[in-house]
């Protein structure tokens, strides 16, 4: 799209009329408008599909329309009229195609057939699937198992997750990146060492219980917008909702809720930040320090007076392990250095603070405005610290909960997704299935491109996604991808992935989750699993795009055939026939996770995984929770002392959901007709020399011997000084691969280091 930019600031709430308009406009431009009776009847209830946009929980009393605008547009695409048949790529080349955009081609619909790509013609030719998954088997076979890659994007059921990993691992291999990596990794390695789980520790029904809510890095409005049901309720309670967070989203600012009437009527919204803080590009931890450097300030006036403590003396001595040290790092930062990392002046820290030591029971929500920093662990490990001195994690209302983007990403990793061996219990698998799992760690998505980059892998198999694009040094992977041997796309509709293409390259059209998908027992059921762990059953309620579609579980049991030698243990043929077999399988690796798995698949509202931090039990090393150390103030790789480098942070639009595009209007900041665009902060383009509406060169700012730079419209918008902003992936080539979240090698997309001049 190479219209200029229009913009002007959005006055109007979240929800409300723009969100039914947008919803309206997708249905119509899909050919979608007969789904609408079904997302009311279906969507994100019992007995029906659950969305296969983000994954934020589903109520045991849904409401009337249990679904957001961004799930509805992710419905609509997902079963839109639109067809990417084989006629419309013998009109197009490959080349061709590259020179679309990512909504040009996505918004081609649905593919049908199986395909492969012809280097003669330079198109994607149709292929039967017996002749596909025989070239696909016979070239697995050829490899040596380390250099072959099994990503997964999160939005497979658990059934096609758990069938998934044990083909990697039946192959000989635990290269199972997946789109985590990318998001939420660095959750997975901070709380476990701070809690002992990976996962967040409240349910849906702890807002019903709160007092406070804190929220850093995540901007509900966009992320997941059905949460801001219970915050709606929460603040009706007048409980209060303080954000951290560089840009002013307007998810957290007002709400007009489309399932009320009067409120639609009157335009009346409810406000939901009751203090919002701007803070600095990576200048979270700084924040949190000085919160914790007030409570300790308050809880020493309370001892001297002889009144109730500000601090949890009684939780941290039973519960907590490390507070001393923890203690003497807070009173020793300077109020100085606090001020200039993160932004904020002190009054506001203070009166955040006051707010946070007023409230029982209080509920700390993130995102990737946390975790995709380059001391992404310390940011997540010290929203920790901050809940453990008031004993917020183990009691109703109160914990930690981090918002996961994909609708099954946390669940995929829940049945054996990961290249980590010690998440996954290998000896089970080896007893149940009568082989030796390999017993080193795999790849992760970093380090699975620094091995395409070195040439050490041969083929890359893509359970879902749009890896190319999704990725960091997308230049310099775009080049590298093409040296591969095999590339296989399980997919639904045609994306950029599918267009770098290696030597052989399948792209396999599959069943989205709102569709039938009749298999020899019948229709079939799947099952994922939302952020507050809980287990919830779709089934699909819509015909299949395509009757030559197969749905995951079929793929994935037919590449295992072809790839590897007859397993009497393994029935892949009795799965796909029948899911609830497979379930009986994932029970039988995880019982403690998945008891009574086909049993309780109707629970409304899902069942919960077991997690030993709500209950207080802390399965670390010490046997307790820990308090521990950030690494520095700011989590970024830019300095804040550079005037001439700024920390740009990279995010999605309104009307995007990851790579998905669904059109060029961000509603909610009051931006249209384009994504090449930065957001800055007025004075700092004045000072960049850059004219008002003008364009700039940006560029990251590091000395590498590789050139990473965009050309971009910038904006005056209402951000830090210092700090900036644009969308994700059209700048992932400004980001270095060896820029990552140390521990988690979580890409860190939330404050590149760049320079910005006129061009």
């Amino acid at each position: 799209m190479k219209d200029k930019v229009k913009y002007a600031k959005y006055t109007m709430p979240t929800g409300g009329w723009g969100s039914v308009k947008s919803l309206a406009k997708n249905a119509v431009q899909q050919r979608a408008v007969k789904t609408l009776p079904g997302l009311l009847k279906d969507h994100n209830k019992t007995g029906g599909y659950m969305c296969t946009s983000c994954a934020w929980a589903k109520p045991g009393k849904p409401h009337l329309a249990e679904f957001c605008e961004n799930g509805a547009k992710a419905t609509f695409w997902d079963l839109t009229a639109k067809r990417t048949t084989p006629d419309f790529f013998s009109r197009h080349t490959v080349t061709e195609l590259l020179g679309w955009s990512d909504y040009e081609l996505e918004n081609q619909g649905r593919l049908t057939h199986p395909l492969r790509f012809d280097p003669s013609s330079d198109k994607y030719v149709e292929v039967s699937w017996a002749e596909a998954f025989s070239d696909i088997g016979q070239k697995l076979k050829s490899y040596d198992p380390q250099s072959v890659v099994f990503y997964a994007s999160g939005r497979a059921s658990l059934e096609t997750s758990y069938m998934y990993q044990l083909l990697a691992r039946l192959y000989g291999n635990n290269n199972l990146p997946d789109s985590s990596n990318m998001c939420h990794e660095t959750t997975s390695v901070a709380l476990p060492q701070s809690i002992g789980t990976p996962v967040g520790t409240i349910l849906l029904e702890d807002y019903a219980h709160t007092d406070c809510i804190l929220s850093f890095g995540q901007n509900v409005g966009i992320n997941a917008p059905r949460l801001l049901h219970s915050l709606q309720e929460v603040r009706e309670r007048g409980s209060p909702v303080i954000v951290f967070n560089p840009l002013k989203e307007r998810g957290w600012q007002e709400f007009v809720n489309p399932q009320r009437p009067g409120q639609m009527i009157t335009n009346k919204p409810t406000e939901i930040a009751t203090q919002y803080y701007q803070v600095n590009a990576g200048g979270d931890i700084a924040v949190m320090m000085g919160m914790a450097k007030f409570l300790l300030e308050w809880d020493d006036e309370a001892q001297l007076h002889g009144r109730e403590r500000v601090i949890d003396q009684t939780f941290i001595q039973e519960h907590t392990h490390g507070f001393s040290d923890f203690e003497t790092m807070v009173r020793t930062t300077s109020w100085t250095d606090i001020l200039h990392v993160s932004g904020l002046s002190r009054a506001s820290i203070e009166a955040a603070a006051r707010t946070y030591a007023n409230a029982k029971s209080v509920i700390a929500i993130y995102g990737m405005g946390l975790t995709q920093h380059r001391y992404g662990v310390s940011n997540v490990q010290m929203l920790i610290n901050l809940l453990l001195m008031r004993g917020n994690i183990g009691r109703p209302g109160a914990g930690i909960c981090p918002v996961r983007g994909h609708s099954n990403v946390q669940g995929q990793r829940t049945v054996g997704i990961a290249e980590k061996t010690e998440l996954v219990p290998l000896d089970r698998l080896a007893e149940q299935y009568g082989f030796e799992p390999p017993r080193n760690d795999g790849l992760n998505t970093v380090e699975a491109c620094e091995s395409i980059v070195k040439g050490h892998i041969k083929a890359f198999i893509s359970l879902g996604g749009n890896f190319v694009r999704a990725i960091p040094e997308r230049d310099l992977m775009e080049e590298k991808w093409r040296d591969l041997d095999l590339s296989v796309q399980i997919a639904t509709k045609l994306n950029r992935s599918h267009l770098i293409t290696a030597a052989t390259t399948y792209i396999l059209p599959t069943l989205v989750r709102s569709e039938i998908d009749k298999q020899a027992s019948g229709p079939q059921i799947v099952s994922m699993e939302d952020s507050t762990t809980c287990i919830h059953a779709s089934r699909g309620k819509y015909q299949p795009a395509s009757d030559t579609l197969l749905s995951e579980p079929a793929i994935v049991a037919e590449i295992a055939k072809h790839a590897l030698p007859p397993n009497p243990a393994v029935p892949w043929d009795e799965w796909v026939g029948n899911y609830a077999l497979v379930r009986d399988a994932i029970e039988a690796t995880f019982p403690e996770q998945f008891r009574e798995f086909n049993n309780r698949l109707d629970i409304p509202g899902g069942f919960p995984r077991p997690v030993a931090a709500r209950t207080r039990e802390w399965e670390t090393e010490t046997g307790k929770a820990n308090f521990l150390l950030p690494k520095a103030l700011s989590s970024s790789f830019a300095s804040i002392d550079d005037s001439d480098i700024f920390r740009l942070i990279t995010l999605r639009s309104n009307d995007q959901f990851n790579t998905t595009v669904y059109g060029y209007d961000d509603r909610l900041r009051g931006i249209h007709k384009s994504r090449s665009i930065i957001m800055m902060n007025a004075d700092d383009r004045v000072r960049a020399g850059i004219q008002k509406d003008g364009f700039a060169k940006v560029s990251t700012a590091v000395d590498d011997g590789i050139i990473r730079d965009i050309v971009l419209q910038v904006i005056d918008y209402d951000i830090p000084p210092g700090s900036c902003a644009a969308y994700y992936p059209e700048c992932n080539n400004l980001i270095p691969l060896w820029q990552f979240a140390e521990e988690s090698k979580t890409p860190a997309a939330k404050s590149v280091p760049v320079r910005v001049a006129p061009v």
